[in-house]
């Protein structure tokens, strides 16, 4: 990572932190390494994109489903799928100083690894290390009671393909989709919050004919590029990778994975994979249950194929932060320069759509006017509602966590200074900074035209 692109990433840390996006997970106990939690703002960034998701993705579409599964399922989906023995990453630890890393990520030096940590060359050879964390259900800590946090929101959707199936009464294709927590026992957690043991994804499971999966890959593609423009992040800004054969995951026979470039480099938002029948067929083998679709019109049964684009929302969720993240210099009302710090977030995505301020906290007809206002507005939307400061100080805080419009109640907006602007007010754009008189009558329409 160049000098510049760590300095923009500790300034977005450091945003993060102060205006309630993200913290450490149990930070006043030193934390616990790759564990985060998310602030008040950072919360309503989250819902916002998993519900713009949910609906674009489930509610406009009449081929798809969702559903919710468990965290925790029965050992043997693990041993179906494979995971209990492969899902592992080869692991490597320091003698001189004790560090522990991916083999695969270590950095070399003429051909040779060596330690991020120390730079030691005196490395263990690498060994298979699960990332499946356990547990136990059940009195007593033994075998017959060993269960996994999932590793990947995917199996339950495959578990549970013929319930749904039956209940939902869909044709193929039609899709699964599931929005969930997922664990991974990660050798080394880094990169803030991309890469963390608790994690949440945002995946579809579309079932198809076989002849029909490379097709649909292309297809979701496509959709999945149309909704990353849809929350504020240009298609320019994704990189495609067609996973070249070799490279694949054995049941593979397409995957594209989406990439952004963040400030430490270019890395993996999504993957959209043709997965083929092998998790349907893996589940029908270990179970011994029918998995099958029976086609009514061609009168065949058969292993449906899947086509599974499946993102995270914690890395989205980051994409989104750096994307936003921006810094200008502009002239206060007494002529002095000063750095705006803004979060350029589209208002649909925005945790706050508007603030409310009124001119003065010690006026209290201004205070009741925007309390009314803020009031009116809230069950509609997110509304933030402010009155400590001055009024460019308020607007900048406002600016630091990408609130795209902000409203202020003034004297004319009360008649002080004649009828002809009663009940109307300010609205200020945030990333022009332009304001324009309108009507408090009108401020919910148009807020709603240009936030959702």
């Amino acid at each position: 990572m160049s000098k510049e692109a760590q300095q923009r990433m500790e300034k977005i840390v450091s945003l993060c932190k102060r205006r309630g996006f993200i913290f450490q997970s149990s930070e006043i106990y030193g934390g616990l390494n790759g564990f985060w939690d998310y602030g008040p703002m950072g919360v309503e960034l989250k819902r916002n994109l998993k519900d713009f998701w949910w609906r674009r993705n489930v509610h406009e579409r009449e081929d798809m489903v969702g559903m919710d599964g468990s965290i925790i399922m029965n050992r043997a989906v693990w041993k179906a799928s494979g995971h209990e023995e492969t899902f592992s990453d080869p692991m490597v630890d320091c003698r001189t100083c004790k560090a522990r890393h991916r083999a695969d990520q270590l950095p070399q030096k003429d051909g040779t690894p060596y330690c991020p940590a120390c730079g030691g060359r005196d490395l263990t050879e690498p060994r298979a290390f699960n990332l499946m964390l356990k547990s136990y259900a059940g009195p007593l800590e033994n075998d017959d009671n060993l269960v996994y946090l999932r590793p990947e929101t995917a199996q339950a959707m495959f578990v549970q393909f013929k319930n749904i199936l039956e209940t939902s009464r869909k044709k193929l294709p039609f899709g699964i989709a599931q929005i969930g927590k997922a664990f991974r026992n990660e050798i080394n957690p880094r990169n803030y919050i991309f890469r963390s043991r608790e994690f949440e994804q945002m995946e579809i499971e579309y079932f198809c004919r076989p002849e029909d999966g490379l097709a649909l890959t292309d297809y979701w593609l496509e959709e999945r590029l149309k909704f990353y423009e849809d929350i504020g992040i240009p298609r320019a800004k994704i990189k495609i990778h067609d996973i070249p054969d070799g490279e694949r995951a054995f049941y593979s026979k397409k995957t594209y994975d989406l990439e952004y470039e963040f400030p430490f480099g270019v890395s993996e938002l999504e993957g959209v994979a043709y997965r083929t029948d092998y998790d349907l067929s893996a589940h029908m083998k270990h179970s011994g249950k029918p998995l099958e679709y029976f086609d009514d019109e061609k009168k065949e049964k058969f292993v449906p194929h899947v086509v599974e684009p499946s993102a995270g929302v914690d890395r989205t969720a980051l994409a989104l932060i750096c994307e936003a993240f921006d810094e200008e210099e502009v002239t206060d009302e007494k002529g002095n320069k000063e750095v705006r710090t803004i979060l350029r977030f589209h208002p649909r995505i925005a945790p706050v759509k508007c603030g409310i301020f009124p001119l003065l906290k010690n006026k209290p007809a201004l205070v009741e006017k925007a309390k009314a206002v803020a009031a009116a507005l809230r069950p509609h939307m997110m509304v933030f509602y402010d009155e400590a400061g001055a009024i460019g100080r308020r607007y900048r805080r406002q600016d630091e966590i990408g609130t795209p419009f902000c409203v202020t109640v003034d004297f004319d907006t009360i008649g002080e200074n004649g009828p002809e602007k009663v009940d109307t007010v300010t609205l200020r754009h945030r990333d022009s900074m332009q304001q324009e008189r309108i009507p408090i009558a009108g401020l919910r329409a148009r807020l709603e035209a240009a936030i959702f």
